[in-house]
């Protein structure tokens, strides 16, 4: 490493105190988190992911797989699949947060490069967009009708909300997440009380009828649900003191997530198979009348309202966090000032408003096409970052590197982009959106196995590159890394800031 480098390494650390650990506003962004200012237990892992999952949009989810022709069996078992596959994936990189201390797509430089890794990060930035919009126009609907205003102004209330949230940062963050995950399960209890005095459940089970491709659909409307926290998951793990367990983060991780978004897709399998269009018409209002009217539809709007803030806010969040990721790479930008942080958030905030004010009317094709469309693009990426972190690298990385171009991993490494761009292609002969069909889709019966090749053949050839490359920038085990003292204290072990 060079001087410079020594010196913004040093930067990172230090000039993160205005982030003291008794603060309320978050000052850090894309620096390593002091372990000093580490806090938090393995289990807010899961109340966090718990409540992001127990809302209304992970129930539309789950409502897709019998809207377009799956049973209620098959779908449920299909959920499942997904939610465990997917979440299982998701909770690796929930893993690195508390090793590295880092965001999640912070450490794409090791895999692309410092400034190669604004490649998937565009993507990743138009994913939060996406979400933010499809969240707001749900959670817009219950927010004007629990204020008495119309779709439009309770979808700009709730982005506003969202945003200062989101601006105010980790800490709040964390307590949203547990206050929606105790309201949101006594009210999704409550409706599934109330939802199972209505349906006859035996007749829904036993109209079974085995189909591949709407059992493969189902997964892959789960998987790409989980998959999907991966580019951010560790956003929220990162503070976490490093002598975290890897593995207790992991299954609570995968726990809160897998346990609330099938509790919320089972609920949308069921409503769907038994409501019909009532339910297609409107999914909120639908929901809310299965507890009543006057109060009771009140206090649901709210949970509604309340369950989708957690997950908005995390949207709009690790969309912040991609923007400064992405830029600082060609920027050299190492901290960031509280009008800064205002200003990204406002960006993702204006665009997922804009979207969902464009879509709001067409949200059921819509989404379920966002959903499978996201899945191609972060499957590979979510394969290339955890055989690089845990088979390649072994949970080390040479952390001041990560800010420099000129450093180990260079400003783009040629080889992961390519595997990358090989994953993308090689899901598309077995992708089946409304708007582009693969060619292999109709002899597997209309099934779409894309996600399945995109995790299996990047992680395959960038195991296979990665191995073969002698010169490889990762950091191999007993690597030399060049390591400051955190908070300008006396130079500790090596392994401090590679993870090891």
């Amino acid at each position: 490493m060079t001087g410079a480098g020594r010196t913004d390494h040093r930067d990172a650390h230090t000039t993160g105190s205005p982030g003291r650990a008794d603060g309320v506003i978050e000052r850090h962004s894309i620096d390593v988190v002091p372990d000093g200012e580490r806090h938090g237990r393995a289990f807010n892992q899961f109340t966090l992911w718990l409540g992001a999952n127990l809302q209304i949009t992970a129930i539309v989810t789950g409502a897709l797989a019998v809207v377009f022709g799956g049973d209620v069996v098959w779908s449920l078992v299909g959920l499942v699949a997904g939610n465990l596959l997917g979440g299982a994936v998701m909770a690796l990189h929930s893993a690195q947060g508390p090793r590295l201390g880092l965001p999640q797509m912070i450490q794409s430089r090791a895999q692309f490069g410092v400034r190669g890794a604004a490649v998937p990060l565009l993507l990743v930035i138009l994913m939060y967009v996406g979400f933010f919009a499809s969240g707001s126009v749900l959670a817009g609907q219950a927010t004007a009708r629990l204020t008495h205003t119309n779709d439009t102004t309770g979808i700009i209330v709730f982005a506003v909300l969202t945003a200062v949230v989101a601006a105010i940062g980790y800490r709040v963050i964390h307590v949203v997440g547990r206050v929606a995950s105790a309201v949101c399960a006594v009210a999704f209890v409550f409706l599934g009380i109330r939802l199972l005095d209505r349906v006859d459940v035996s007749a829904l089970l036993g109209d079974s009828h085995f189909s591949l491709p709407m059992f493969l659909l189902a997964m892959s409307l789960s998987a790409s649900w989980q998959l999907a926290f991966g580019p951010y998951v560790a956003d929220y793990s990162r503070y976490l003191p490093r002598t975290t367990s890897a593995r207790a983060t992991f299954w609570w991780t995968l726990s809160g997530s897998a346990l609330g978004s099938q509790w919320s897709m089972t609920f949308g399998v069921l409503v769907a198979a038994s409501a019909g269009e009532r339910f297609l018409d409107d999914q909120v209002g639908y929901v809310v009348s299965l507890g009543g009217a006057g109060l009771a539809a009140s206090l649901l709007y709210f949970v509604i309202a309340l369950g989708k803030l957690t997950i908005n806010v995390l949207n709009t969040y690790g969309g912040f966090i991609s923007m400064v990721t992405g830029i600082s790479g060609f920027r050299g930008q190492r901290t960031l000032s509280p009008r800064g942080r205002a200003a990204y958030i406002a960006a993702i905030m204006v665009a997922g408003t804009a979207m969902a004010l464009l879509g709001k009317d067409s949200f059921l094709v819509s989404f379920k096409d966002f959903l499978l469309f996201l899945l191609t693009f972060f499957t590979p990426w979510s394969a290339i970052n955890l055989v690089d972190y845990y088979l390649i690298s072994r949970e080390r990385y040479d952390i001041p590197a990560l800010f420099d171009p000129h450093g180990r991993y260079g400003a783009w490494r040629a080889n992961a982009l390519i595997v990358y761009a090989i994953g993308v292609l090689a899901q598309l002969p077995f992708l089946a959106t409304s708007f582009y069909t693969g060619p292999l889709v109709a002899p597997l019966g209309g099934a779409d196995v894309s996600w399945i090749v995109g995790l299996a053949v990047p992680a395959t050839l960038y195991w296979l590159l990665a191995r073969s490359d002698k010169s490889a920038d990762s950091t191999e085990p007993g690597a030399p890394a060049d390591v400051l003292p955190i908070d300008g204290g006396p130079l500790e072990d090596p392994s401090v800031l590679t993870g090891e």
